[in-house]
């Protein structure tokens, strides 16, 4: 089954008070106490890792200049800057996540994207026979993968509309029915969460396979963890339990809070806003959202967990990701803030322009855009703030980077391009010799082209590029004019072994798509309701901002080229563990950042 994603952009914005008071980050940490697994240690430092999805080096440089005196500023100035940071290929959210956690590509790591196929798995669902051989299947490690089937809207009535907050029920009951939003803070994740049935399974044991499991490479959190120091983590979707990694059984990660973004947004009085959408289609309700997880970081600092309830310590390697700046990017129009209506209630802004704009000739953010980084950075005061407050500013180091960033930036240069009408178009013309069995059948194309073949014969692979190589697309401009693009909008494509060699694994292990291509810049393969995607290998996907501030590093400017992989073994190193510890640090040969000064292993 050919597959559509809805995308939500995202970054990581690490920082500590020192930074923010505009000093120099560096010296001994104080001793905190800190949970473990099972219970408290005296052992005291921390990494605290912020993603702002979707936040490009360029932003930061913006920003900097136009708030000299904002957090960020002051994280610049006390901080390293890494200023050509890239993120993963591809750079959507779940292999740009997992870099950050393993330290690895999808080379090593397997994961492609959080759509993706596998010709080594059997489809969801599939009747199995143990140790036949696989038949190929969908690999959906995304939302909706709810416990619960669907809720109702609350504005309109209609069933199943949306994915529920707490995704397992526990929370909202079996209607998932949310009036009171702030509840989300008893969310616990676990492997409840899951509707199983959704996930691919292995040929194998006939067992699906849990997101942990289908990690190639382990994890930060597992050689954290099996240190006896304590983890948290807390994302978009309940999915990302996968950074537990592999044979973990979900367990790795002490404190993992990830309210559903796809479910319905209601203001904070418990009403459905009047868009009536999710949390990542209107920015007021997404900056709602982020706040959410950013009491779960603040009650993480202060020692307890997200929830604020049971005394445990805080954490040595806790973080999040921020939303409201990929939706700010993401979106033609939206609201940018929630309003008191003095009555308690609440109304929305009226809707304002989002992504990119040009001023006197520069291109410089919108108005929402604008709005959102301001957000993020009071929100990241307000985790400097408490750090301070707290005493644990000399043992915390905090990390800034980005999952991934957003292309185009300039949006007098995007297309927008439906690909559904081009891949029938292929397997229309690949049944005129072969009648019996559709070609492509899985691919997800944000600004990228990824297809998995039914035939991943060499053959077939090259029939695709040849396909798209030598047609026209038909698409429209940020105007919604209509445009016709060469190449069906790309600039190179890769086929069969050919992928393969680019990601440098081997041919045939099945994970790899069977066709793989670079967009045009600007090119975004969806309705024209977007301004920018993620998931591609232009510069605007890729080049995101990266700080590391606080204990283990020094102030300073590295401009030679960094990768996001290497938040890894930094975050291992900081913390006094072998970062070789990572399968990926092996297989990849991933470096500790240059400046991180290691912490004594234990």
């Amino acid at each position: 089954m050919w597959r559509y994603r809805r995308s939500v952009v995202v970054g990581v914005v690490a920082a500590s008070v020192v930074a923010l008071c505009g000093g120099s980050l560096s010296g001994a940490s104080a001793q905190a106490a800190q949970g473990g697994p099972g219970g408290s240690t005296s052992y005291g430092r921390h990494v605290l890792l912020i993603s702002v999805d979707g936040m490009h080096q360029s932003d930061l440089d913006w920003y900097v200049a136009t708030h000299p005196t904002s957090a960020l500023a002051k994280l610049v100035r006390g901080g390293r800057e890494y200023t050509r940071a890239s993120t993963s290929n591809p750079s959507d959210s779940d292999p740009g996540g997992t870099a950050l956690m393993t330290g690895g590509n999808p080379k090593s790591t397997g994961v492609y994207y959080d759509v993706e196929y596998s010709h080594k798995v059997d489809e969801p669902g599939a009747a199995c026979t143990p140790g036949r051989p696989a038949t190929g299947g969908d690999v959906v490690y995304d939302s909706p993968d709810d416990a619960l089937p669907g809720v109702p809207d609350l504005s309109t009535g209609a069933a199943h509309a949306f994915p529920s907050f707490d995704e397992n029920g526990s929370i909202y009951g079996p209607n998932g029915v949310d009036r009171n939003p702030a509840l989300i803070m008893n969310l616990k994740n676990d492997a409840s969460s899951f509707d199983r049935s959704t996930f691919p399974i292995d040929p194998a044991t006939c067992q699906n396979i849990m997101p942990w499991d289908y990690l190639g490479d382990n994890s930060i959190f597992q050689v954290i963890h099996a240190a006896g120091l304590r983890t948290a983590w807390s994302d978009k979707h309940a999915v990302y339990l996968s950074f537990n990694g592999p044979g973990s059984q979900g367990q790795s990660i002490d404190d993992f809070f990830g309210p559903e973004i796809d479910s319905q947004a209601v203001m904070p009085d418990g009403t459905p806003y009047p868009q009536d959408d999710d949390w990542a289609h209107i920015d007021a309700a997404t900056k709602q959202y982020d706040g959410y997880k950013v009491q779960a970081m603040l009650n993480e600092i202060d020692g307890v967990d997200h929830s604020g309830k049971d005394h445990v310590g805080t954490p040595a390697i806790f973080g999040m990701n921020f939303q409201t700046v990929s939706v700010a990017q993401k979106i033609r129009s939206t609201s940018a803030d929630l309003i008191p209506d003095g009555h308690g209630g609440y109304t929305t802004s009226a809707p304002q322009a989002g992504g990119y704009q040009r001023v006197n000739g520069k291109l410089v953010p919108g108005p929402v855009l604008a709005s959102a980084f301001a957000s993020v950075d009071a929100q990241l005061g307000r985790m400097v703030a408490e750090l301070a407050k707290r005493h644990l500013t000399d043992s915390t180091t905090i990390i800034v980077t980005a999952k991934h960033g957003q292309s185009p930036q300039d949006p007098s240069k995007l297309v927008t391009v439906q690909d559904g009408p081009i891949v029938d178009a292929i397997n229309s013309e690949w049944a005129k010799t072969h009648p019996s069995k559709t070609l492509i059948v899985a691919g997800t194309n944000d600004d990228l082209w990824q297809s998995y073949l039914s035939d991943n014969s060499q053959a077939a692979a090259n029939f695709v590029k040849s396909y798209l190589w030598n047609h026209t697309a038909q698409g429209v401009n940020v105007d919604k004019k209509p445009v016709t693009v060469q190449h069906s909008g790309l600039t190179d494509i890769w086929a069969g072994a050919q992928v393969a060699r680019f990601f440098g694994v081997p041919v045939g292990n099945g994970r790899y798509p069977d066709v793989f291509g670079k967009v045009q810049e600007g090119i975004v393969y969806a309705k024209p309701t977007k301004l920018a995607e993620h998931g591609g290998m232009n510069s605007g996907d890729q080049h995101v901002l990266m700080i590391v501030s606080g204990t283990g590093t020094r102030a300073g400017i590295v401009r030679t080229p960094v990768e996001t992989t290497q938040v890894a073994p930094t975050i291992l190193s900081l913390l006094g563990l072998d970062p070789d510890r990572l399968r990926a640090v092996r297989v990849e040969g991933t470096r500790v950042l240059p400046g991180a000064i290691p912490a004594t292993r234990r």
